[in-house]
């Protein structure tokens, strides 16, 4: 493929016009991927703050603390990279999402605020906060959801394509709900786990709904990806990776409905495996777009800064990266296994 698209460009492949823009494109691609895996389970469990008591709703967001300050970075990060790196892409891409990149903007700030205040407010306001929170939440995962609609459909107008975003919006929320009560499954013990079961049960099949309805449209609605698709050994690989997904989505609603009646074994499981749904959903859409930004219309190449912005951002993200980096290994190590709430010492009185 490489081969192929220097000899249509015209370009050597060591020419940095050829290789920067691309090297910044799987730069984008991969925050979007950690951002959209690792802020995901914070976004699912305040989706699902609505429907817990007012005692788990706590536990819930206390639960998310550590990993609140991290999850904000990579929304600010990603789209700084897309204006810097891709300013001939911002008014084709961005400039037919105002909706719900608006509504993603008021979604996040909602959480940030929300969540902020409710460690400084008076205890007996923490519901509200944590309902605001809840609403930020909501809003960020609808967002996500119509964002991948409109993006999948080329931004067409119509009623038809707006149903379907907002079909996906739907979807989105239930896609994160299920990530979010997996993640409590693997991290609480007791009632808050059966019920996240409960939960992540009743979102399961909208999640599954929502990966069938952007995998035919993608492939249905542009000849080229479904050429790409079907060319050669690709189907048996498109083919391989849908079983892969289906099979997945079962062996996760199995084990919700056995965690609900008896068994609180391999709670881990279903969080690995719905992750490994998002990234191959992820990578099969990034499959499916490369090279280009807007499918048929823009491509990395032709959205892409000049040189020399270029090489000015590459040497500030060779100095900031790393950093990221070490912070985000440092972070997010701790997200896996069981959580245990924090024990106060024992009082002994002072012997007078």
């Amino acid at each position: 493929m490489i081969d192929s698209l220097v000899t249509l460009l015209g370009l050597q492949a060591h020419d940095p016009n050829f290789w920067m823009p691309l090297a910044f494109m799987f730069l984008f691609f991969a925050l979007i991927v950690a951002g959209t895996v690792l802020d995901g389970f914070d976004i699912g469990v305040g989706c699902l703050v609505p429907f817990a008591s007012s005692g788990l709703r706590m536990r819930m967001l206390a639960l998310l603390s550590p990993w609140r300050d991290a999850n904000e970075f990579w929304l600010l990060l990603g789209l700084t990279l897309f204006a810097t790196a891709f300013p001939l892409a911002w008014e084709p891409v961005m400039g037919r999402l105002y909706v719900p990149l608006t509504l993603l903007g008021l979604g996040v700030l909602m959480r940030s605020v929300a969540f902020e205040l409710r460690l400084r407010a008076p205890i007996e306001s923490h519901n509200s906060w944590a309902l605001v929170f809840a609403v930020g939440s909501w809003m960020t995962a609808l967002a996500h959801g119509y964002l991948l609609g409109q993006i999948v459909t080329g931004y067409e107008p119509g009623a038809g394509y707006v149903g379907y975003a907002v079909f996906l919006a739907l979807c989105a929320v239930a896609a994160y709900s299920l990530l979010g009560a997996a993640w409590l499954m693997m991290r609480e013990p007791g009632e808050l786990r059966v019920r996240a079961a409960y939960w992540g049960r009743q979102a399961v099949r909208w999640a599954a709904a929502g990966a069938v309805a952007v995998s035919l449209v993608l492939a249905f609605a542009n000849t080229g990806v479904f050429l790409r698709w079907t060319t050669g050994t690709q189907w048996l690989i498109v083919t391989l990776l849908w079983v892969w997904i289906l099979i997945s989505f079962m062996i996760i609603e199995m084990m919700l409905q056995r965690t609900i009646h008896r068994s609180y074994r391999h709670a881990w499981l279903p969080f690995a495996l719905i992750l490994l749904v998002f990234l191959i959903t992820l990578g099969g859409i990034g499959y499916s777009f490369f090279p280009f930004l807007v499918l048929d219309n823009v491509t990395i190449w032709d959205g892409a800064a000049s040189v020399d912005a270029l090489r000015l951002i590459l040497a500030a993200a060779v100095i900031a990266l790393p950093v990221a980096l070490i912070f985000n290994i440092w972070v997010y190590w701790r997200m896996f296994g069981v959580s245990r709430p924090p024990q106060p010492p024992a009082f002994r009185p002072r012997a007078d």
